[in-house]
């Protein structure tokens, strides 16, 4: 038996874009979604680039020009009213992603991953929050019974957030959303439904239900299998 291709989804909960992509995962994909593997993408502060460096990787991901910030303002609005969303820009000031992204993995391991997801960008995008605001990720982290990055990183936290890293490195992830199944990248909101296809080609085959066979309790033969008594 062949090995599964890897299927991964590279989200960010920053990104308008990775935001609809996990809309349209949860509303129209969720089959695709329950088998991906989730792997978050933040800016990492200078401490967490320092740590990828002296593991080998780069942080890949360039920042965008003011012209690019102004059409995607108009785009994600577009998209979102398409699907019948509304968009409540927030503010940024001096950000520090980590805030926000290193709790999901409490959240993934206390398999909630995806409605933490949910919860930040819902709170991001449609409730104009700041998720870089510690009291904002609290106070979600308490609804969802989840403990919040309190800005102190503990040697295992440190180390799965390196190797996060590494794996953006690694499958060269430059924007989200990003998706990975194999060695096929697909890069935006557009290509999902490209990404989809290919990774339920991939799934196996429901079994087919096997049909219930009417038994002549006279004529059978109850032995083995074979017929044999």
């Amino acid at each position: 038996m062949s090995k599964p291709k890897k299927a991964v989804y590279y989200f960010s909960l920053r990104s308008p874009y990775a935001w609809l992509a996990q809309y349209d995962l949860a509303t129209k994909y969720a089959d695709v979604a329950e088998v991906l593997r989730w792997r978050p993408f933040w800016e990492p502060t200078e401490r967490g680039d320092a740590d990828l460096r002296a593991a080998g990787g780069r942080f890949v991901y360039t920042p965008m020009s003011k012209e690019k910030h102004l059409y995607i303002l108009q785009d994600v609005r577009r998209l979102a009213a398409a699907r019948g969303l509304s968009v409540k820009w927030p503010v940024d000031r001096d950000p520090d992603w980590e805030i926000s992204h290193l709790p999901w993995f409490a959240a993934a391991d206390a398999g909630i991953g995806q409605r933490y997801v949910e919860a930040v960008q819902r709170a991001r995008w449609q409730e104009g929050r700041d998720i870089c605001d510690p009291t904002v990720i609290k106070e979600i982290c308490a609804e969802l019974g989840i403990e919040a990055f309190d800005g102190t990183l503990s040697d295992s936290l440190r180390e799965r957030s390196t190797a996060a890293l590494m794996d953006l490195h690694h499958d060269d992830v430059f924007g989200v959303p990003f998706f990975v199944y194999g060695r096929d990248k697909y890069w935006g909101l557009d290509r999902l439904p490209q990404f989809v296809d290919a990774v339920r080609a991939g799934l196996p085959a429901p079994e087919a239900a096997v049909p219930e066979v009417a038994l002549n309790t006279r004529d059978s033969d109850f032995g083995h299998a074979g017929g044999c008594g």
